[in-house]
């Protein structure tokens, strides 16, 4: 008898690995610690810990992370003379705790500026605000952000400049010089051009255009971050696929940066129809407004499971996929482009319960049976 003992310790300490192992395969970053960094956007209540059952979610499943909102320049440098890191601090602070790739988001970028920002007219003083702007916020993370978004959102549909504010007083030089700015607070940092539905023929052509402009000119650019605000049946997988290969084969890093998926009907797919007021409260509009029929779940789960399939099947040439939003209530979805809506984007519900989407994603690093 006196020899059991041993035999139950050695099979009880198989057990408990084995048991470890299973649990360490059951969230997304460890199931695609391999392939490329999950992250998530976080809100400002999450950067400061407010719910702990959120915190604790994020840290099992994620492990890159990128601040939805306080790091844009309305927030971080509200007056011209003023900075606010506050947030931007405990965001940093977080994702070192945690072990995490750190994402800035954004330095340049025509929406959600600081008021003072927008009237500026002269070209001078336009270049002294980016040059103090993106000098001041990178070398104060130099060594601790790992990668940047310098220019976000620069392009139109057609791949053409946007007449944004910066476009209007510096000419195209300002996105070499943003690239340049940032390149010397921080030399080591990756630095990234961000921006929707440049997955799409017209505008993916005007990025790569964009991105022989910027390293013609000089500057450094380490990759291309697609948004990937993208719908039940679009974009085709082709398209993406065509621009991972087209972006890649310029020598840059592709990262899919703000992934989520509506399944709610797009105003702007109907003939006729403006995003207006007379869509508010649409039956038609909001057609989920208690929960996601199962028939639309199956649909959201074979989504997000053949774009992971793609995924996987170029990471290589990926460095990172990032949802916007940890779970289905917290996303911006719910409120865009018509208010008060219910929206189910995410892998995660308002609850925060694992969707199937969620198993379908961890299900294609499972090992076959």
């Amino acid at each position: 008898m006196k020899f059991i003992k041993p035999y139950l310790l050695a099979i009880t300490s198989l057990l408990f690995v084995n048991c470890t192992s299973k649990k360490e395969v059951t969230s997304l970053k460890n199931a695609y610690k391999n392939d490329f960094y999950i992250g998530t956007a976080l809100s400002a209540d999450q950067i400061e810990e407010k719910d702990a059952k959120v915190d604790s979610l994020i840290r099992k499943e994620f492990n890159a992370i990128t601040a939805e909102n306080i790091m844009k320049s309305m927030f971080v440098h509200p007056q011209k003379d003023k900075y606010d890191f506050a947030l931007t601090e405990k965001f940093v602070a977080y994702g070192e705790k945690n072990k995490m790739f750190i994402h800035g988001h954004t330095l340049i970028w025509h929406s959600q500026l600081a008021p003072w920002m927008q009237k500026i007219k002269d070209s001078t003083e336009m270049k002294a605000f980016m040059k103090d702007h993106i000098t001041t916020i990178v070398s104060k993370y130099k060594g601790r952000i790992d990668s940047w978004d310098v220019v976000n959102e620069a392009l139109n549909e057609d791949g053409t400049l946007r007449k944004s504010v910066f476009l209007n007083t510096l000419g195209e030089s300002y996105l070499i010089d943003a690239f340049k700015l940032a390149a010397a607070a921080d030399p080591k940092v990756d630095l990234y051009y961000n921006d929707y539905n440049n997955e799409e023929p017209a505008k993916r052509a005007g990025n790569i255009n964009l991105i022989k402009k910027i390293k013609a000119g000089g500057g450094k650019i380490d990759g291309v971050g697609i948004q990937a605000h993208w719908r039940l049946e679009s974009p085709s997988l082709e398209e993406i696929e065509k621009s991972i290969l087209e972006y890649s084969a310029l020598g840059v890093k592709v990262a899919f940066t703000e992934l989520d998926i509506t399944v709610l009907p797009n105003p702007w797919d109907l003939k006729g129809a403006d995003v207006n007021q007379n869509f508010e409260g649409s039956a038609k509009m909001n057609p989920y407004p208690k929960a996601l029929p199962d028939s639309i779940q199956n649909k959201l789960a074979d989504r997000y499971a053949s774009i992971f399939k793609l995924f996987l099947k170029h990471k290589d040439k990926i460095s990172r996929v990032t949802f916007w939003g940890v779970y289905d209530g917290q996303s911006w979805l719910n409120g865009w482009p018509i208010k008060g809506r219910t929206n189910y984007p995410l892998l995660f519900d308002t609850q925060l319960i694992s969707k199937k989407a969620y198993n379908s994603v961890l299900e294609l690093k499972q090992p076959k049976k």
